[in-house]
């Protein structure tokens, strides 16, 4: 090799072995630059998010949940609490698919549950969160104790302890109490600034809806230092949850009872009693009825259907439903008469076998009429000829003003009041207008609806609480009262609750003295029978045909004692013919009796039942 390539293969040698150690330098600066650069970017500008990360990882908060309020009965009686439950729920990320096999296997043999029914909880679908599944609620204390036992041994495992509501009367008083279901996305939505989370309960129906946000109370919490391996170092602070507030309802336990009692065996119906002295329900039920414990416990899609869907629609209120009233109606109609002028207090009417109007001949009940009578004699034997007269008579405007003056057609003021139909009073602006079903200018106001309206029929639909409020006018000397299921510190004896009807005395009074009749002397003397046990009562039968096409209604309207009125009671089976007198009366004057007995009672303990 010659002498001049031999310096030039020498000097690039010495260039490349100078090299490197630049080149390494390089390497290494870009490596420091680059990781400056992240930590710049992590604790300049990003450091505010990241220590706030950091702070929830070794702080973390344990929510402690309100204890809802309980709902009790005007004497105290508890009808709605809370009650402990356990639940079996996992940690599917501390789970491999081996492990929780074997899991799976300990817990069926352990809590004696089939592997079948741990599987669908465990792959349904549901709002449990990807850290926890809730395989099983309700656990008995029995499950509870042997999980207990074997706790050490079934990793990824726990047992929650929760709160559930309870019903120890289950079907009791169910439309009025109302029940709490989990809130739902869109409940959520509107109700998290006001501390909600989706895991509360809400109240869905009844007192539990109305009285939601004092019934509920606030959320509390614990939080907790934990280290990395999550063990608690200490606690930094703890807000006690806010119990919510327990409720106190106008509700008489016994006499709720009774009105359960008697509606039993009807394929539906309503009983309502009210104080037409203050508004204060003392008794609202309905039949079908259901257990409101349903709602606290699980239950599959299948059997919430056959709730939902059932034929019979137990979750349907019967006392707040709209309902052909008939003959219970006609001081409705008798007021409209009087106080009209067109058929004055003294007005006697010839009572005949059948008046037509328009292409149809309206007959009297006992197809024979009842000869020259008065509205004291119309209301005992409940002429239907009579009240046509007056009705037809006095025209559309002038019965209306007469219902409107009683209540019916608006809503009573219940606190339940989204539950509650507002029931239709037929005339002839109502009429021109479609009847709410067809277009105005279609269905015009004839005669016929018009004879209808007069005893409570086709174009005239109340609810049982609507009657109740309407019949404490004629038991309370002339007042509207406002129904209502809480006192709470309201004067419910104030002009706002408690409002004078502007009916004549001597209207009133002759009403009044026709419901007296009824009893009697008249379609309703089987409440009178043993007077021995109540005391004076006055009322209506009413039969009425079901207008959308069933078997005819049974209703009985009255109040007691006569003279002083205290207590109003509406008896109402639904679609059981055979006359209000034959299978509503029987009801109401069960009522009368408890409620005389529980007043007899007080009495004789020394307090009168006060106002």
């Amino acid at each position: 090799m010659k002498k001049k390539e031999k310096l030039y293969l020498s000097s690039k040698k010495h260039v490349g072995a100078f090299n490197q150690p630049l080149i390494f330098l390089l390497f290494i600066c870009l490596i420091f630059s680059v990781t400056g650069a992240r930590l710049f970017w992590i604790q300049i500008i990003n450091g505010s998010y990241y220590k706030k990360i950091s702070e929830e990882n070794r702080i973390k908060l344990i929510a402690n949940p309100p204890i809802r309020g309980r709902l009790l009965d005007r004497n105290g009686i508890v009808l709605a609490d809370n009650k402990l439950f356990y639940s079996l729920s996992i940690q599917p990320r501390l789970l491999t698919n081996s492990e929780w096999i074997d899991l799976r296997k300990s817990l069926s043999d352990l809590l004696n549950i089939s592997i079948n029914q741990l599987e669908i909880a465990f792959n349904r679908s549901n709002a449990d969160t990807p850290y926890k599944k809730v395989l099983l609620s309700d656990l008995s204390e029995e499950q509870v104790i042997r999980f207990r036992e074997q706790e050490n041994n079934l990793y990824g495992a726990q047992i929650d302890i929760g709160l559930i509501r309870n019903y120890p009367y289950k079907s009791l008083a169910s439309h009025a109490l109302g029940y709490t279901q989990l809130i739902t996305q869109n409940e959520f939505s509107k109700l998290a600034e006001r501390g909600y989370k989706l895991s509360d309960q809400i109240g869905r129906k009844g007192i539990e809806a109305a009285f939601e946000f004092e019934l509920r109370g606030k959320w509390g919490g614990e939080m907790l230092e934990i280290d990395s391996l999550g063990t608690v170092q200490r606690s930094l602070g703890l807000k006690l949850p806010k119990a919510g507030k327990d409720i106190k309802l106008t509700l008489d336990l016994e006499l709720q009872r009774t009105a359960e009692q008697v509606l039993s065996d009807k394929v539906g119906g309503a009983i309502v009693a009210i104080d037409p002295r203050t508004g204060a329900i003392r008794a609202i039920a309905s039949q079908p009825t259901f257990d409101l414990n349903f709602f606290s416990q699980p239950f599959t899609n299948k059997q919430y259907a056959n709730l939902l869907l059932s034929s019979s629609r137990p979750l349907l209120s019967r006392a707040l439903n709209a309902y052909d009233p008939g003959s219970t109606w006609k001081p409705v109609t008798a007021i409209a008469g009087m106080e009209s002028g067109k058929f004055p207090v003294s007005q006697k009417l010839n009572t005949v076998p059948c008046i037509t109007y328009g292409s149809h001949c309206f007959p009297e009940h006992n197809k024979r009429g009842f000869g020259l009578i008065g509205y004291e004699d119309a209301l005992r034997v409940s002429s239907n000829t009579f009240f046509y007269q007056v009705g037809v008579g006095s025209g559309s405007q002038a019965l209306y003003d007469a219902a409107i003056k009683l209540g019916f057609d608006n809503y009573t003021g219940i606190e339940t009041l989204i539950d509650e139909n507002k029931g239709i009073v037929g005339n002839k602006e109502w009429a021109d207008k479609g009847r709410d079903w067809g277009n105005p200018g279609e269905t015009p106001w004839i005669v016929e609806d018009m004879a209808s309206a007069s005893i409570g029929q086709s174009v005239v639909l109340v609810t049982p609480l609507q009657l109740a409020r309407a019949y404490a006018v004629f038991a309370n000397g002339g007042y509207l009262i406002t129904p209502h299921l809480v006192d709470g510190n309201i004067n419910w004896r104030s002009n706002k609750y408690f409002k004078k009807v502007d009916v004549q005395d001597t209207t009133l009074d002759t009403i009044r003295r026709g419901l007296r009749k009824v009893v009697t002397s008249g379609t309703g003397m089987g409440i009178n029978i043993d007077t021995s046990i109540l005391p004076p009562v006055a009322g209506k039968t009413g039969t009425a045909e079901d207008s959308s096409g069933g078997a005819d209604h049974a209703w009985f309207a009255g109040f007691a004692p006569y003279d002083s009125g205290e207590i109003v009671v509406v008896a109402f089976a639904q679609n059981t013919p055979g006359g209000g007198s034959v299978h509503a009366l029987p009801m109401a004057k069960t009522m009368f009796e408890t409620w005389h007995q529980l007043n007899s009672d007080k009495e004789l303990i020394g307090g009168r039942d006060e106002l």
